[in-house]
């Protein structure tokens, strides 16, 4: 990790502070502090759908075709991240991708806490590519949350994405939306990077969320070289996210467009994901 000894140092004032800031940030918010930190824990590990098999890093990946290209492989990957605010290490993310071709079935487990506040996030989401719109659309999830916001939340699509059916706890609601189709973040965050692959410079995408739908406005910045450990030297591509969470995903072209590290850029509240560990049977795709 790349936390300096001042940041895993945490002081009896650090942790006061940190505790008023969580206590305003409830105090102002409808949400959840918990329940943010696994939801952002969900988006940032999603982008990571289409890393490299078990080489960490390849340096000359040649540029052929996208994920969506691919050969009707079966194959899996797993991902292991780690959850900080504010400098803290909260809690954990572990997520799993089965791949029959072009559709999969992704699982995610998360749990984070802070000062007694916890929760434990799972879902279950089903993914396909479209012919029809050449992009990659959900087509049903389950998501499982205990703790804050405890619910039970299925999902179903219709219409190419556009229009879904959403039961919680057995209150059920419809949703539409009339020029983009509705995404879990699971298949967002993979269509986020089959963007990039595509070499799009800005897009937009729509989450489908518990109490609603949430438009996002994605812009490519400029690439940056750093060192990270413990995969050395590598050139990251930025992706800002705007819209109802401001995100900034960093995703290394050396590695495939693995997503590396991702920010969330609250007010009060800074959260930080970054990948620990990578393991995979597929075969790496790559840039067109």
């Amino acid at each position: 990790m790349n936390n300096t000894i001042s940041e895993l140092h945490i002081s009896t004032t650090r942790w006061r502070t940190l505790a008023n800031s969580l206590a305003m940030s409830l105090a102002l918010s409808s949400k959840s502090v918990a329940m943010s930190l696994v939801m952002l824990a969900i988006l940032y590990a999603a982008a990571a759908s289409d890393a490299l098999g078990n080489e960490a890093i390849v340096k000359d990946a040649l540029a052929s075709e996208s994920l969506a290209n691919e050969t009707d492989q079966q194959c899996s990957r797993n991902a292991h991240y780690s959850i900080y605010l504010n400098g803290i290490h909260t809690g954990e993310m572990t997520r799993t991708e089965h791949w029959q071709g072009k559709s999969a079935v992704v699982t995610s487990n998360s749990e984070a806490s802070i000062l007694g506040i916890g929760t434990q996030y799972q879902q279950r989401a089903e993914l396909s590519w479209s012919d029809a719109t050449n992009e990659w659309l959900t087509d049903e999830f389950h998501q499982q949350v205990s703790g804050f916001r405890s619910r039970d939340m299925q999902v179903t699509f219709d219409d190419a994405g556009r229009q879904s059916r959403v039961d919680i706890d057995g209150d059920v609601d419809t949703y539409v939306s009339k020029e983009l189709p509705l995404r879990d973040v699971d298949t967002l965050a993979i269509q986020i990077r089959e963007h990039l692959l595509q070499g799009r410079q800005q897009f937009a995408l729509v989450r489908q969320a518990s109490d609603g739908i949430e438009p996002y406005q994605f812009y490519v910045q400029q690439k940056q070289t750093v060192t990270l450990a413990p995969w050395g030297e590598l050139t990251l591509i930025p992706v800002e996210q705007t819209g109802d969470e401001d995100v900034t995903y960093y995703f290394a072209a050396d590695m495939d467009y693995q997503l590396i590290k991702a920010r969330y850029h609250g007010i009060i509240l800074k959260g930080l994901i970054e990948l620990d560990s990578y393991s995979s049977s597929c075969e790496p795709s790559s840039v067109k």
